[in-house]
């Protein structure tokens, strides 16, 4: 008799987990009670609240001994709690966040692309194993409940300084080629000083904006991270910075772009329209100072929008020339 899954969240994750998982055996069923194992990933907390928690969550309706795996970003703490309200309920838990190795790639879900970190109960990730080996192309076991989720945000924190170091590198160049043509520097390039920012500006350089990995991915794991160090009272001014940037996307429509859209918030106006963004909305979503985040992506990371004070200076037209 064939294994059975339940799936709960992005449906650009399922597109890849499915064939994953049939191919190792599992069937997947709609009613959670029916599943041997439950998979999540989510972009925000509070869907992934809903997913173990809510009305019909996995908590309350999955059978005793079932084998719950969360592939999302989230808070150390609230994979702690999430593993020990598992445990009171006789229910197998294991964090498992997914990393994108090139989040620009053309197949970014590709199993060489795609690696997890691992943590929860030794017994409980040694039960998960072979789900995890189906699904990435690399499992990093970090340890009892909470690790997977610290050692992924200090992932997030990384990749995304490189992401935007790379992003600021190349408008640099490009602003510096167009108010300055015919200096000799026309051809000029940015180096690149990691896989990461070689990839992104390469990325950029080919118009390549769309993509399997989305902002809004990006920006659950940034929130994700940044929601630890609020934990621990920690502020991460260049994380914020960010996370500001990647919000600022998403309002002016580049929730489900490819990361490599954030170097149009560094273009003209013209090059955001021809990829479909918008910078009115910027205009009217920061208009009134100090609301709360309107992109329609849900990240609490606890912070205002006080920052984007001075967007009516430059008329929402974007950081570069125009």
């Amino acid at each position: 008799m064939a294994k059975a899954y339940a799936y709960y969240g992005n449906a650009a994750v399922l597109s890849f987990v499915a064939p994953r998982m049939e191919q190792a055996g599992f069937t997947r069923v709609e009613n959670p009670g029916a599943a041997d194992v439950a998979l999540t990933y989510c972009a925000t907390q509070a869907d992934l609240e809903e997913a173990y928690f809510g009305d019909r969550g996995f908590v309350s309706e999955m059978a005793p001994g079932s084998l719950l795996i969360d592939l999302s970003a989230a808070s150390p703490s609230f994979a702690r709690e999430l593993s020990a309200v598992a445990t009171v309920n006789d229910l197998v838990m294991v964090e498992a966040p997914l990393a994108v190795s090139d989040m620009v790639a053309p197949d970014a879900f590709a199993l060489e692309n795609v690696s997890c970190f691992a943590a929860g109960e030794e017994d409980a990730v040694k039960r998960a194993k072979g789900v995890l080996e189906a699904l990435f192309g690399y499992v990093h076991v970090t340890g009892g409940p909470g690790t997977a989720q610290l050692a992924r945000a200090a992932f997030t924190l990384q990749v995304a300084a490189q992401v935007v170091a790379a992003v600021e590198a190349d408008a640099l160049y490009r602003s510096f080629r167009k108010s300055v043509a015919g200096s000799g520097l026309v051809d000029a390039q940015p180096g690149a000083a990691s896989p990461w920012a070689d990839s992104m500006m390469l990325a950029v350089a080919e118009g390549r904006f769309e993509g399997a990995y989305t902002v809004e991915m990006f920006m659950g794991e940034l929130s994700a991270a940044l929601m630890a160090a609020d934990d621990v009272e920690l502020i991460l001014p260049q994380a914020e910075a960010a996370m500001h940037l990647l919000e600022l996307l998403a309002v002016i429509g580049g929730a489900e772009k490819s990361p490599a859209a954030l170097s149009l918030v560094y273009g003209d106006e013209a090059s955001c329209a021809a990829a479909g963004l918008d910078w009115t909305r910027a205009e009217q979503a920061y208009g009134d100072h100090g609301h709360d985040c309107d992109c329609g992506c849900d990240h609490d990371h606890g912070h205002d929008h006080d920052d984007f004070d001075d967007f009516d200076d430059f008329e929402y037209r974007g950081f570069g020339f125009n």
